[in-house]
């Protein structure tokens, strides 16, 4: 097979695979919206002690005609796993409407694509390709791992504003369930979305105590914690608790204030150990580019090149871990 041809190939399996995950988006986006139509409704009427559990609404809503056979049978096949229980907390804290299924499907997609690149376009070696198919798994972890990262840090940020809001609600009169349904009226997402669903747990029959569990464990923040045990103190033994809220937003506006500081005097050692994982890899890439003869004894010599290379990954790995562990300061 020429140059040429495997080119071409390599960038029609590239395209096949951008295809495939651009039509999961789109049946998935078209999807949600009917699924928070029906949801209102529910939340508007006396259906809440029929139903027991968020999640088993949520699942039900889904209508089996819209799921292929096959995607039923890899969801039932997955439902009991352990792994797949932690998929689906990961993906509700990073409010990705995707099913179990259709999560696994995307890291056989992506290890395929990135095989497929590496193996044609990059890299020309069925070897190589393979270890880019590996390193391709872990691109839709990262990815909710990522969106993860970005909705906790905007909950956080957002969570001083939304404990004021919740205290202005109670002192006019509001209750702790009709101040929460003001916050998801007024706040920015992501917080509007997170007491939104709180609010509906509440309408379908879910304990409040659960309801806010269920928000802690989509958001899994110390602040958050201390609201919560704030709420369940005062739903037990009374008190005021828009004054105990208060005094939790002052707090928790320091804290992120100092989080501030702290991430800014980190700074410069967390590009540090970004910079001395990445260089050299990326070394090791642009050699094999600027001199084939020089760095491709090392990939072909099984015996000795391979062991070091997979000994250098190992170091690196080493070395990034502790330079990240050096600069996360706890507070």
């Amino acid at each position: 097979m020429s140059g040429v041809e495997l080119i071409i190939t390599g960038a029609a399996g590239l395209l096949a695979v951008i295809i495939l995950v651009l039509g999961i988006i789109s049946i998935r986006s078209e999807r949600q919206g009917e699924y928070e139509e029906r949801l209102g409704r529910y939340a508007s009427t006396e259906y809440g002690s029929l139903l027991a559990e968020f999640d088993d609404i949520e699942s039900d809503l889904i209508d089996e005609d819209e799921q292929s056979i096959l995607s039923q049978r890899l969801e039932s096949a997955l439902a009991n796993r352990e792994f797949a229980q932690n998929w689906r907390i990961q993906l509700a804290r990073a409010d990705l409407k995707l099913t179990v299924s259709e999560y696994f499907s995307l890291h056989i997609i992506s290890a395929i694509g990135t095989f497929l690149v590496g193996w044609f376009i990059i890299f020309g070696n069925p070897i190589a390709g393979a270890v880019s198919g590996m390193a391709g798994l872990l691109f839709p972890r990262l990815y909710v791992a990522r969106k993860q990262g970005q909705r906790l840090r905007l909950f956080e940020n957002q969570l001083p504003d939304t404990l004021s809001l919740w205290v202005n609600a109670l002192r006019s009169g509001y209750s702790v369930l009709q101040s929460m349904e003001a916050i998801s009226q007024e706040s920015p997402e992501p917080t509007a979305t997170e007491f939104q669903r709180v609010v509906q747990e509440v309408q379908f029959g879910i304990p409040m105590d659960d309801a806010l569990e269920h928000l802690l464990i989509r958001m899994p923040s110390e602040d958050l914690d201390l609201v919560n045990t704030a709420v369940n103190i005062q739903r037990e033994v009374g008190g005021n608790l828009a004054e105990i809220l208060e005094a939790i937003s002052h707090t928790i506006r320091e804290r992120i204030k100092l989080k501030g500081e702290i991430r800014v005097l980190t700074s410069q050692g967390r590009i540090t150990g970004w910079i001395i994982s990445l260089l050299p890899i990326g070394l090791t890439i642009f050699l094999y580019y600027a001199s084939p003869s020089y760095m491709r004894r090392m990939v072909q010599n099984r015996m000795c090149g391979w062991p070091m290379m997979g000994i250098a990954m190992g170091m690196i790995g080493t070395g990034a871990a502790i330079i990240q562990k050096i600069v996360k300061i706890d507070y």
